[in-house]
């Protein structure tokens, strides 16, 4: 009989942020696949009991390809063992975890989805930014910025999003940040318009990092700015506060 895989997302940073339930499945599980994403303070914790697997991808350097990652889940769960894949955030926004659902359906093999506090809205939110705001942003539009905008056919529009008057969060974004910012200012987006990265939110080392859309890409370089990190384009950005000044600051002004 085969065993069950369960897609954990651990939350955005620290134990503080993971579900009852995941920590429920992590300590009763035979392997566990982890990349770096969940933090030092989650993988730390993992349990001695289980044999755990580190298939991260850092940069251009992977560990292991998503297929031999898949393949893994499916040789471990087909000798009856309790198989965790642990990702940062929710395994199904970005995650891939709407790939490693289907192969383990293909393999008539068990899977349980386990939900996580998603980045996208959680570190915004722990600096001050709400992604939507009855004044400025009625809406909010979630993409990944690992995808080059100039590319032939790219599955994002930016023509459409630079149009858009709610809030832009993206994922993922910070090596294309210069590409995307360029996109969207030729597109329509005005060039003023704000811009907070926040970089390995919920974290100890947490830092925030803001400045005008036609400057950000250049402000970033200029400070070190590093993944993980979400970046929120729109007028909710100016909500954050430096905590020592008492409004947005504003690197690039």
């Amino acid at each position: 009989m085969n065993g069950t895989v369960y897609l954990i997302g651990s939350g955005p940073g620290g134990l503080g942020m993971m579900t009852i339930r995941a920590r429920e499945v992590l300590d009763a599980a035979d392997v566990i696949l982890y990349d770096q994403l969940p933090g030092a303070e989650v993988i730390a914790s993992l349990p001695k009991t289980a044999e755990c697997i580190d298939v991260g991808k850092y940069g251009s350097s992977h560990t292991l390809e998503q297929d031999d990652i898949e393949d893994l889940m499916v040789a471990y769960a087909k000798k009856g063992l309790h198989v965790v894949r642990l990702k940062g955030g929710d395994s199904f926004l970005f995650g891939r975890g709407g790939e490693e659902m289907e192969t383990m359906r293909a393999h008539d093999i068990p899977v349980e989805v386990v939900p996580g506090v998603t980045s996208a809205i959680a570190v915004p939110e722990c600096v001050g930014i709400p992604v939507t705001h009855r004044k400025w942003a009625s809406q909010v539009t979630i993409l990944t910025g690992h995808e080059d905008p100039t590319k032939e056919e790219s599955a994002l529009n930016w023509h459409w999003l630079a149009q858009t008057t709610g809030t832009i969060v993206i994922l993922m974004g910070v090596k294309n940040l210069p590409k995307i910012s360029e996109a969207l200012v030729a597109g329509g987006m005005k060039p003023e318009k704000p811009v907070a990265i926040i970089e390995r939110g919920l974290r100890p080392d947490q830092r925030v990092t803001c400045a005008p859309l036609d400057k950000i890409a250049e402000v970033a370089a200029d400070a070190g700015v590093k993944p993980p990190a979400v970046v929120v384009i729109g007028e909710v950005a100016t909500l954050y506060r430096d905590g020592s000044e008492g409004r947005m600051h504003i690197t690039g002004e």
